[in-house]
């Protein structure tokens, strides 16, 4: 019986061999037509199809299947409130009726409105903001506001490891559940996939809910490596939020010899803004744990606000749920907005042909344009389809550098001073189209220069990536330039 097996496998094995190009030409077809994709996309699968015969499909049905026409992402439990805040604003900004503390903002009017249309981004207007690029001190001030909390913590990182950082948090989460405070913690099944299931059980025994988004099918098999929730929220009480680049690990606060010192940017928010994170919080927990919170009024109640603040914020949220690129569109309109510079800060530099051109016609238009991007790799391909892109900001006149005090996980846009944009999403085609991601768009020159110091404080520790350089970086380099290249509307 075993050796007739054996035969038939042998035969079939031979028989695809004989017959690969049929084959592949059968699977190209799949590709090409049974999914509308961009051509750009289109040609670098086929391209890992030529390359990988037989388990490029494979790869394509695991990292490259389009869900997005799929119902597996339908949480439309308030969308009538929201759309009502929404009209309101828009009713407002047509009238010209807002009017900004800082009248600088108004020549914004356009953006808001937009990310309004598009992406139902309420406006609040009385905002504090605090920021983070040290993981130590970020860590330090999320634990203090544990302490604070009355009500509930609610917890979402891509990425949660049970280290030295986690157990620091665990200890004032077992305190604050002593106390009567309700904890939800929501994880990425592939992000945190290094931690044990043993683990998370533990977690749940101390009193802890825990949620987890698109989880591994018999224990470590990920069938969906693209769609991941990428979005890291905190939200306590309703009042105060955590958002920006930092996961729960000890490679963010520099305890990794391979990345050495971790340099990221994260935001505390107090203010109205915060509910809009709280939304987002419910939403992806709503799907993932299977649990409606929606129905627990308590979660919504405005709280009293205690530092009194008055920055304008939108929270603009995206994923492979939209039927458009919120993130992406966003930081095109914003692009499009500057007249004197823009600072860009982000591990992944992969944009989209449209946030290339107008990158270059911002340059080339004599805006300044400085990118900034990691001078080592944790993803090689990602590092060198970046490096590629930096060229061509170089020869439209813009100003490229690798950042050499460890890693940069820094996602952050500035516009003159004005104007910024910090959250999860990187500058890449992954963050825009594939992974659930949430931004935060600040109305704030004291906050946006805020974020331009620390930028120019990273110069001193970066190094120029100079065009007459570049231009002579030797062919290994560019071979695997123009391989991850290709490659990119896949990465």
């Amino acid at each position: 019986m075993l050796e007739t097996i054996w035969k038939m496998s042998v035969t079939a094995l031979i028989w695809l061999f004989d017959h690969l190009v049929l084959v592949n030409m059968v699977l190209s077809v799949v590709i090409i037509f049974f999914q509308r994709r961009r051509p750009a996309t289109v040609w670098a699968w086929l391209l890992v199809l030529y390359f990988i015969p037989i388990l490029g499909f494979g790869l394509y049905l695991l990292l490259g299947q389009d869900h997005r026409k799929t119902r597996m992402f339908r949480t439309k439990e308030i969308e009538e409130e929201l759309k009502y805040a929404v009209r309101k604003q828009e009713e407002s900004l047509s009238r010209n009726q807002m009017r900004f503390r800082d009248e600088q903002m108004q020549q914004f009017q356009s953006l808001i409105l937009y990310n309004l249309n598009a992406a139902e981004a309420v406006l609040t207007d009385n905002n504090d903001v605090q920021i983070y690029t040290d993981g130590l001190e970020k860590f330090d001030a999320l634990a203090a506001e544990m302490e604070r909390a009355e009500k509930y913590i609610h917890i979402q990182y891509y990425i949660i490891r049970n280290d030295a950082v986690w157990q620091k948090l665990e200890e004032v989460l077992v305190r604050k559940i002593q106390q009567g405070v309700r904890v939800r913690m929501l994880y990425d099944g592939m992000g945190s996939r290094s931690t044990k299931k043993k683990d998370w059980e533990r977690i749940r025994q101390l009193g802890i809910e825990v949620g987890e988004f698109f989880p591994a099918l018999l224990g470590k098999l990920h069938m969906r490596l693209n769609y991941r929730n990428h979005r890291k929220i905190v939200v306590i009480d309703g009042k105060v939020a955590f958002l920006g680049g930092f996961n729960i690990g000890a490679e963010y606060v520099g305890a990794d010899k391979k990345f050495g010192y971790w340099r990221d940017t994260h935001l505390c928010i107090e203010g109205a803004a915060v509910t809009s994170l709280a939304v987002r919080f419910a939403m992806d927990w709503n799907y993932a744990a299977k649990q409606n919170l929606f129905l627990e009024d308590t979660l919504f109640e405005v709280p009293q606000y205690e530092r009194k603040g008055k920055i304008p914020i939108q929270i603009i949220s995206s994923g492979p749920d939209s039927l458009k690129q919120e993130i992406r569109n966003n930081y095109l309109k914003l692009i499009n907005e500057a007249k004197d510079h823009i600072y860009i800060q982000s591990p992944y530099f992969i944009p989209d042909e449209t946030i290339v051109n107008a990158l270059v016609m911002a340059a080339e238009a004599g805006v300044e344009v400085k990118i900034m991007i990691p001078c080592k790799p944790d993803h090689p391909f990602v590092y060198w389809a970046s490096y590629s892109y930096m060229g061509e900001m170089l020869e439209a006149g813009a100003k490229c550098f690798t950042y050499k005090n460890g890693f940069l996980h820094a996602k952050m846009v500035t516009i003159d001073g004005l104007v910024s944009c910090c959250g999860t999403a990187n500058m890449d085609i992954r963050s825009f189209q594939l992974n659930f991601e949430v931004n935060a768009t600040i109305y704030s020159t004291n906050t946006t220069q805020k974020l331009e110091e620390a930028f120019q404080q990273d110069l001193k520790k970066a190094e120029e990536i100079h065009l007459g350089v570049y231009r002579k970086r030797s062919v290994m380099i560019r071979a695997k330039e123009q391989i991850s290249r290709l490659l990119s509307p896949i990465l």
